[in-house]
């Protein structure tokens, strides 16, 4: 028993190691157009306020280190083009959002071109996490999405309940 729990602690230390957030030296331009190819929540999302499809997202440096977010999702049987602005903290990978009721880290996956957005709701109404998985292509890598199960698991997201939005270049009604 003592076996199986200092391996399973060891476990836990290697994942959390490989999921630390980076240096400020390691930041990497986020810039450019990227793919929402997962979606991870400690919340279950109901099937119709789930995003179905989406377009690629398109982040833009802004001055002061700030990022502008700008994609367009089908929601709802809408499309609703969302567009924030992410300000930039005295830490080198954490964000706010919304006068600060947000809060978001950008965390690299293991596998090149492929980042963790971490999402944390601090309203009063309706707190919840959320991590979404962002590459640069459409396709679906396995290992980065292996990658950002285990970041899921670490960070108390429901890991067996990954959603993964229909890609497409623009939002159209019969995208779903």
């Amino acid at each position: 028993m003592k076996a199986l729990l200092l391996s399973f602690g060891f476990g836990l230390v290697a994942v959390l190691q490989a999921q630390e957030f980076p240096d400020t030296e390691e930041i990497q331009d986020v810039t450019g157009t990227w793919y929402i190819k997962a979606t991870a929540s400690d919340k279950e999302i109901p099937e119709n306020l789930r995003i179905v499809s989406v377009t690629p997202m398109t982040i833009t440096a802004l001055e002061g280190g700030n990022l502008q977010v700008n994609f367009t999702a089908l929601i709802k049987g809408h499309c609703r083009k969302m567009s924030f602005v992410l300000e930039k903290t005295n830490k080198p990978d954490k964000y706010t959002a919304d006068w600060g009721t947000h809060v978001l880290y950008i965390m690299p996956s293991i596998v090149k071109d492929h980042y963790v957005f971490y999402w944390e709701s601090k309203k009063r109404a309706f707190r919840f996490r959320e991590a979404k998985l962002l590459g640069r292509d459409p396709d679906i890598n396995q290992e980065a999405l292996e990658d950002f199960r285990n970041a899921a698991r670490v960070a108390g997201l429901n890991a067996e309940k990954i959603f993964i939005p229909k890609q497409s270049e623009t939002c159209s009604l019969g995208s779903n």
